[in-house]
């Protein structure tokens, strides 16, 4: 059994790293939120140390790890807002822990080469969170892809239309400084499975940017893809509207339609296991999809494009 502690644990995506925690055997020994509607600790690890201060939190961490190694944290959880992960990594490489981080694992691609430098410096490791690549649907259609001679790259389509309410623009998910916008809080995970299924990125196009809605073509080593991503309802197709779905999402390989709206209930806790066992995804892996996001943040808006316009672009 290891000691965890978390950060962000009041958050909409802590639930999921709590379970995680507990289904693999493990215990959390302390939890950090500037927010107090915490009771989803009595639910998971009721005696948990709960903070609502980061400093004393820090202190904590840092007390328990000079007590004992049965006491001291092993792995920090990282499940606060987007700008503040590196620095909540930093915190776990300085006790001594490993770092399990939510995606985005940091902002820019620089904020990875300092924590790469820290990694050599300690003996921990910064893993995050990539559970798009271990659902099952998408692994068999990775296998597909590799065992199918290709003469020419696939076409493929990714749409993601997640609504939100007027909430999000107010919260730090709607602060591009906080959040990296819509590319990187919403389609990092997407833009990961795109690199990880086709290959790494040869060019790239921005056919819209708006703080709701972002949308492009990526030329990848086997595909082209063209790609639109919303928090805007009004994006939300006529079936998905009739169906009382608040979230749309759609992923088609020259014309045939991926299936994986089902198998997403456990996939934190199969991240867990895998890194606990020591095959966790870290820096080299998330770097790609950040190097992506952030020239993406970066891009000029064009009306032309090398490759095909999303059709909702159009619309």
């Amino acid at each position: 059994m290891k000691n965890f502690s978390i950060t962000g644990v009041a958050g909409y995506i802590a639930p999921r790293h709590l379970k995680a925690i507990k289904d693999t055997g493990n215990n959390l020994v302390a939890a950090v939120d500037p927010h107090d509607s915490v009771g989803i600790l009595d639910k998971f690890f009721a005696d948990a140390s709960f903070f609502t201060e980061f400093e004393r939190f820090d202190r904590h961490l840092e007390k328990i790890r000079r007590v004992s190694e049965e006491e001291r944290v092993h792995y920090l959880t990282i499940c606060s807002p987007n700008n503040l992960h590196d620095a909540h990594i930093r915190l776990a490489l300085r006790i001594g822990a490993h770092a399990i981080c939510e995606k985005p694992l940091v902002l820019n691609p620089w904020n990875l080469d300092a924590l790469q430098e820290l990694e050599n410096e300690t003996n921990s490791r910064v893993f995050t969170i990539l559970q798009l690549r271990v659902h099952q649907s998408l692994l068999d259609l990775k296998k597909k892809i590799s065992d199918k001679a290709q003469s020419s790259k696939h076409k493929v389509s990714l749409t993601y239309i997640t609504s939100r309410g007027i909430w999000y623009d107010f919260s730090w998910k709607g602060i591009k400084e906080k959040s990296g916008g819509i590319g990187t809080n919403i389609g990092i995970h997407f833009f990961d499975l795109l690199i990880w299924l086709f290959g790494p990125v040869e060019y790239k196009e921005l056919h819209l940017s708006e703080p709701k809605k972002m949308a492009g073509y990526i030329s990848l080593q086997n595909a082209e893809v063209s790609w639109y991503l919303s928090t805007d309802k009004d994006d939300l197709p006529d079936e998905a509207v009739a169906e009382g779905k608040p979230t749309f999402r759609s992923i088609s390989v020259d014309g045939e339609e991926v299936q994986f709206s089902a198998g997403f209930t456990d996939l934190h806790t199969r991240v867990y296991e895998e890194t606990l066992a020591g095959n966790g995804f870290g820096l080299d892996d998330a770097r790609p999809s950040i190097e992506l996001v952030y020239e993406l943040r970066n891009l000029t808006v064009i009306n032309s494009s090398k490759g095909d316009i999303h059709p909702f672009v159009k619309k």
